[in-house]
């Protein structure tokens, strides 16, 4: 059932960056560590509704509903652009000083990272086509293997995400001495999300 076929097409999917990383190593960067893992946390949880969404045969609907896909599709969008503006104003987001930092509440990192992955239908079309891939047709309970299999792809993704986070974090002082940098990686930041957003925009369900 767990197949190393599985396990190296996962971790390819997971190291491929996207919207989740980064998110992540942005809050590595801006609030350290300790941030960076409540953001990992976050991104993997938003992977729950999308796995629910291809067992329960949901993702099936989206797939053949064009309404369905775009009402999910331009929400995401819509955040992203949010994520992307609100990095863009605020100048002091990667100025963070080691002793007075005052990190976002667990809740908030938590919440906002769901939110990221939650609003991807891509992952919802992507996790109908890659999942049932790995269940053995001669399956006693083919339920119970989508479950194994998602809480592998689940912790593989949270564990991936979490070194993201802790590389970015190493790299903290450099930001931390130059202002310079702080600007860039602001700038650098919200292009990105604005780029994801653009990217999920023109998207296509199929």
């Amino acid at each position: 059932m767990i197949t190393l076929q599985f396990l190296v097409t996962s971790l390819i999917v997971v190291l491929i960056p996207g919207t989740g990383v980064v998110f992540t190593v942005s809050t590595g960067l801006a609030q350290g560590r300790r941030a960076s893992v409540y953001a990992s946390l976050g991104c993997t949880a938003g992977i729950v509704p999308h796995l629910l969404a291809s067992m329960l045969g949901l993702s099936a609907v989206m797939h053949t509903s064009a309404l369905a896909f775009q009402a999910l599709k331009f929400a995401g969008v819509a955040y992203l652009f949010y994520l992307a503006w609100a990095t863009w104003r605020d100048r002091g987001a990667f100025a963070v000083d080691r002793d007075a930092a005052a990190p976002l509440p667990m809740r908030s990192l938590v919440t906002r990272a769901a939110l990221l992955n939650t609003l991807n239908p891509k992952l919802t079309i992507f996790f109908l086509a890659f999942l049932p891939q790995f269940v053995a047709v001669d399956a006693a309970s083919p339920l119970a293997q989508m479950l194994v299999l998602s809480g592998v792809f689940m912790a593989m993704t949270f564990a991936v995400f979490v070194v993201y986070g802790l590389l970015a974090d190493a790299f903290r002082g450099v930001v931390l001495e130059s202002p310079r940098v702080q600007d860039w990686l602001r700038r650098g930041f919200a292009g990105c999300f604005a780029g994801l957003g653009a990217n999920l925009a023109v998207s296509e369900s199929r």
